[in-house]
């Protein structure tokens, strides 16, 4: 073989490697690594991104980390960020960022109680003397709250994430993510405490929705795609699958958890229909719609949280990249009759 033949060889070589190549991909979180994360992680574990093209970095938030900045700077491809809250204020503010997913068909927020208290029912809560709450929710679904059914400002005091006070008085309720606070109250209460979900009672948002940038949702929407198909398809293995390595890359970014703490919290995620369940089941993970996004912000509306017409609702989401049954097969094929 000559040489001029070898160079020929190596530089088609070249081209097809670079053809093949994956996308690089940088994905945040907004918090440490935990269970309502475990189906991006196991994207990354089992090859699902590598598979559909991509090379993902994950980088997790925390409480001294704030990831949200970093999407419209341009610093980060996708934000997992909250509920659609966070997405109305975007566009309100004229952030330059859509929701191209949501994988959780409930909102994990809820209020917990002890047993044996009387709050039993979701009505009896707005009785209780004591509610601790965080700033943010008092701003936010608290005011829901009020509007919607009947709760008190009188019953406020701070939460700052330390459940003593709340173990300490059995009267009083307190603010949790219901697939994480009711785990850690048992560990250390010893207790299994009574657990409301908003999105029960009429708290109709999704949460842990995926934002891209409106930019790159215009210019590459395959790579969108291919994303938001890879994290659902990763969602189904995490919770009907092996999750073992993922669970481990899980506690290798936040050595505070537990196997013990993300199983019983995969067990609460399946319980509580937080991720499969509603239009999911049939749409596949990821799932959304237009008039459900239209029914939570009118709630946000009689609440006071908004101005009628104040945030432009086509701006908040698309649905071009979901509702397309994505994963249903690789669910069927996994969880058997």
């Amino acid at each position: 073989m000559t040489f001029l033949s070898r160079l020929t060889l190596a530089a088609l070589a070249a081209i097809a490697g670079a053809a093949h190549a994956n996308d690089q991909v940088t994905f945040a979180t907004n918090w440490k690594a935990q269970a309502a994360h475990g189906g991006f992680y196991q994207a990354i574990a089992d090859g699902t991104y590598r598979q559909h093209g991509l090379d993902v970095k994950l980088v997790p938030g925390g409480p001294q980390v704030n990831n949200r900045p970093l999407l419209p700077a341009g610093r980060i491809d996708f934000l997992m960020t909250g509920n659609l809250l966070h997405s109305f204020d975007n566009v309100k503010n004229g952030v330059p960022t859509v929701v191209v997913a949501a994988m959780f068909q409930k909102d994990p927020q809820a209020l917990i109680a002890h047993p044996g208290q009387g709050y039993d029912s979701f009505e009896a809560l707005k009785k209780a003397p004591v509610a601790l709450i965080a700033k943010d929710g008092q701003f936010s679904w608290w005011q829901w709250l009020k509007v919607t059914h009947g709760f008190r400002d009188e019953a406020l005091k701070p939460y700052n994430y330390n459940l003593a006070p709340f173990l300490a008085n059995p009267k009083a309720i307190q603010q949790g993510y219901s697939v994480a606070e009711p785990i850690y109250v048992q560990n250390q209460g010893k207790f299994k405490p009574v657990v409301h979900l908003l999105a029960d009672h009429g708290f109709s948002t999704y949460s842990t929705v995926i934002e891209a940038r409106t930019d790159t949702v215009r210019d590459k929407p395959d790579l969108v795609k291919r994303f938001v198909d890879a994290s659902a398809i990763g969602w189904v293995k995490y919770l009907y699958g092996d999750r073992r390595a993922a669970n481990a890359l899980m506690l290798k970014d936040n050595p505070e958890m537990t196997v013990e703490e993300l199983e019983a919290s995969v067990a609460l995620m399946k319980q509580q229909g937080i991720v499969d369940s509603g239009e999911a089941l049939q749409n596949g993970i990821g799932a959304m719609n237009a008039a459900r996004i239209q029914d939570f912000y009118a709630q946000m509306v009689k609440a006071g949280l908004y101005k009628p017409g104040e945030v432009d609702l086509s701006k908040v989401a698309t649905l071009q990249f979901v509702n397309r049954k994505v994963g249903v097969d690789t669910k069927a094929a996994l969880v058997k009759p």
